[in-house]
């Protein structure tokens, strides 16, 4: 017969085996658990690569197709729903009745319901920044822009003066609409929303056919849709005694249309950027710019500060 003091020594040794184990197996637990959440906080370099801070970029290519016939046309057109042959008679500045075997046609390979993915205009314009409002007009590509606080809201195709009769660049001003305007050049020609911002030439803003390229004679050409969304958007000019007192919204047309070449748009096929604003463009806008805000007329006498009263 063992010792009693033998006995508790050995149950002793078995509390301090089974409370080792008990501390293994926690320390095991825990070290497992942090090494667990040092995996998931881990990316792998691959992973890395693929994650993009910057929403997707639409981008699609064009194709360039000549119309051989009206039953081409017609199988051309079935193929599409009405919305999406809206947007390939939008991309190519044309009415859908002016389109005639032998007209060329550049069409989208990425038919979406958003006109200003297509935008031929940047999204952001920082000389426009500080202006409320901004008509765009380019003859070199044919189509209008507007623009908030140089944000890009609404573009939209139109057709410019023909070769003999051009849109004169610069910067003009919103003068006076009307809803239905009768040419005084052949009073048979009815302009419906009418925006004038050339006053003494008569040249403005409207609804009127377009053919694919410059066809007036000096206004500005437009699908009715668009002409009614400058009307209801752009401000026309203040009056006092028949004197201004303030300018509408700033109408800057700039760009050259090149006559002798084909259309920028039915390049779109080799070079994406041929239906893009020019540098000179660009540059014009510039001066365009600082030109609004050199003009008293364009600010209200309340909202201009002390320093910038001259008496």
């Amino acid at each position: 017969m063992q010792p009693k003091s033998a006995n508790l020594k050995q149950q002793y040794t078995k509390l301090i085996l089974v409370f080792s184990g008990i501390i293994f197996l926690i320390f095991s637990a825990c070290n497992k658990n942090e090494q667990e959440k040092k995996k998931q906080k881990e990316v792998p370099p691959t992973q890395l690569d693929t994650i993009s801070l910057d929403p997707p970029v639409f981008k699609t290519t064009y194709r360039l197709d000549s119309i051989s016939s009206k039953e081409h046309l017609d199988s051309l057109i079935n193929n599409f729903s009405e919305e999406e042959a809206k947007l390939v008679y939008t991309l190519n500045r044309i009415d859908a009745h002016r389109i005639q075997p032998g007209t060329k046609l550049i069409i989208p390979d990425s038919l979406v319901s958003d006109l200003k993915l297509y935008a031929p205009f940047p999204k952001l314009l920082e000389p426009l920044d500080s202006i409320d409002k901004t008509v765009i007009i380019s003859k070199h590509i044919q189509a209008f822009a507007l623009y908030e606080n140089g944000n890009l809201l609404y573009w939209g195709p139109v057709s410019t003066g023909k070769q003999s009769t051009g849109t004169p660049s610069g910067l003009y001003y919103g003068n006076y609409k009307a809803k239905r305007k009768i040419s005084t050049i052949d009073q048979s020609w009815i302009m419906p929303y009418y925006f004038n911002f050339m006053n003494f030439e008569g040249i403005g803003t409207h609804e009127y056919t377009l053919p694919g390229y410059p066809a007036s004679h000096g206004c500005v050409r437009m699908y009715r849709e668009d002409a009614k969304f400058i009307y209801d958007w752009a401000s026309m000019w203040a009056l006092e005694s028949d004197v201004i007192v303030q300018n509408g919204t700033p109408f800057m047309v700039i760009g050259e249309y090149d006559y002798k070449d084909i259309q920028p748009w039915l390049k779109l096929e080799e070079n994406q950027r041929s239906n893009e604003l020019s540098r000179a463009e660009r540059d014009t806008l510039k001066v365009y710019a600082q030109r609004y805000k050199n003009d008293p007329l364009n600010f209200k006498f309340e909202d201009l500060s002390d320093q910038e009263i001259v008496l």
